[in-house]
């Protein structure tokens, strides 16, 4: 496990260290459930993401077991950041169908709100996913100096969460 030093900041010890008491050792993915499992792929591949082999059909003892609903039947596609990381897992149902949630959520309703990348150009990658209809959810904000960050609204309400460092920004200038 990883002590603060007396500074109050982190050891150097590798994050993916072996914990003594049973935890959470590192991300592995995050879980999208969608109608559209090919309009919601264009999406993220738009984003720079990219599929890890073909759609998987999954169901049987294994699924049904892990969500609890017998029967369940579902396509997934795996999608991969450029940098490696946590995966992005499209999940759409077959059986039982999808249940519709907001098709336009906003920051303060409850659940999961955005899936967060960063992104080497910010208003780049903003321009190329309006000129496919997508919409921003407010603007481009500046944090403390550090960051630029928008939300964008894809399909089925999906927001993800596009930040920058200013310091590149600056640097690519």
């Amino acid at each position: 496990m990883r002590e603060p030093n007396d500074a109050g900041t982190r050891n150097d010890q590798a994050l993916d260290a072996p914990s003594p008491r049973p935890g959470v050792r590192s991300m592995d993915h995050i879980g999208i459930t969608v109608a559209d499992l090919d309009a919601a792929t264009a999406f993220f591949t738009l984003l720079g993401l990219t599929t890890h082999g073909d759609p998987m059909d999954v169901e049987g003892e294994f699924l049904d077991t892990v969500i609890g609903m017998p029967g369940s039947h579902t396509r997934i596609v795996m999608l991969h950041t450029p940098s490696g990381g946590t995966t992005v897992e499209l999940s759409s149902f077959v059986r039982p169908d999808h249940r519709a949630g907001s098709t336009a959520p906003m920051a303060n309703e409850l659940g999961i709100r955005n899936v967060a990348f960063m992104v080497d150009d910010l208003d780049a990658v903003i321009e190329r996913v309006t000129m496919e209809g997508y919409e921003l959810v407010g603007g481009v904000g500046e944090w403390e100096g550090a960051i630029r960050m928008a939300y964008v609204r894809g399909p089925e309400g999906i927001i993800v969460s596009l930040a920058e460092s200013i310091d590149q920004s600056r640097s690519a200038e």
